[in-house]
């Protein structure tokens, strides 16, 4: 769905580059999360592909066109875009902004109230209750909720996500994420997602771009980038506690043993990470969990079953 080939950006006489020949495939209908420490290239990188920021070299391809020639603002309004701070208009409604683009594009006005009712309840809003009020009269999860629904209101192939948790509190942050999981397996859009939160991009991204002064060290899946990193610089980018992070990739039914444990234990979710299920063992002094599905206790999971996944 996209590729960037040999990317390069330069900012005046700088001699050296935001980003630096850098070759980048994204496969329709993935979610791709660019990460790196500050000043990588990274946001750079994502910009370039809604020509927000313009390439000094290379060519963009967004669904086979060539995009470095396409009119600029044609392009955006095909593209999504979601930012940190939302970007709402104040002074529209949240059935205006939705609406947006939708209207430039000129759709009727049926057709778009069909959308917006749909878009809300996709994101978990409620659209009597919310399309006559102001971003202002909104928290700051459901700007970001309506932030997403705007985004895909004109139904675009493509979505990019600049920052978009960042400035919501890490409660609503995580059942965010796990929300907008949930959307993409049923929208199934292809995403770039820049972040630098580790976590965020494991949980998020079905492959990880690891960026340094504007070049992609690894680009693979969270599993290997976790338990195989490229080199020292990545090793130590996603931590010592890296082989902790690589639980929340899997479930408790990858590694849950049948039957009841022989001895009362805590209790875990079959659909919980191994992450949080080693957590609960420690903070139960305990080697097993016994594993609930809908009320029931339907096996067991032992620390060594946890660690040989």
């Amino acid at each position: 769905m996209i590729r960037m080939e040999n990317v390069t950006k330069r900012y005046g006489d700088s001699a050296a580059p935001s980003v630096d020949n850098l070759t980048l495939d994204v496969p329709e209908g993935s979610t791709v999360a660019l990460i790196g420490p500050s000043g990588c290239g990274k946001t750079t990188t994502m910009r370039m592909i809604n020509r927000l920021i313009e390439p000094s070299e290379g060519r963009i391809f967004v669904n086979g066109e060539d995009v470095t020639g396409a009119d600029p603002v044609k392009l955006r309004r095909h593209i999504g875009y979601v930012i940190q701070n939302v970007g709402l208009f104040p002074h529209m409604t949240i059935a205006e902004n939705v609406a947006a683009v939708p209207n430039l594009l000129g759709w009727e006005r049926a057709r778009i109230a069909r959308r917006t009712d749909e878009l809300l309840d996709l994101v978990g809003l409620d659209p009597a209750e919310m399309l006559k009020r102001y971003p202002r009269q909104l928290s700051g999860g459901q700007r970001q909720r309506i932030g997403v629904a705007r985004a895909l209101a004109a139904d675009p192939s493509v979505l990019l996500m600049d920052e978009p948790f960042g400035a919501i509190d890490p409660i609503a942050r995580s059942r965010l994420q796990d929300e907008f999981r949930q959307i993409l397996r049923r929208m199934r859009k292809t995403v770039v997602l820049v972040t630098h939160d580790l976590d965020e991009a494991i949980r998020l991204g079905d492959r990880i771009a690891i960026m340094r002064s504007g070049r992609i060290v690894q680009y693979d899946t969270p599993d290997t980038i976790l338990s195989k990193p490229a080199d020292a610089f990545v090793s130590s980018f996603v931590g010592v506690d890296r082989a902790i992070k690589r639980l929340s990739l899997f479930t408790v039914a990858d590694a849950m043993i049948a039957g009841t444990p022989s001895s009362p234990a805590a209790r875990v979710a079959v659909t919980a990470n191994l992450r949080d299920a080693l957590s609960l063992m420690v903070a139960a002094n305990s080697d097993v969990l016994a594993v609930v599905e809908d009320g029931d206790v339907t096996g067991h999971l032992t620390r060594d079953a946890i660690f040989s996944i």
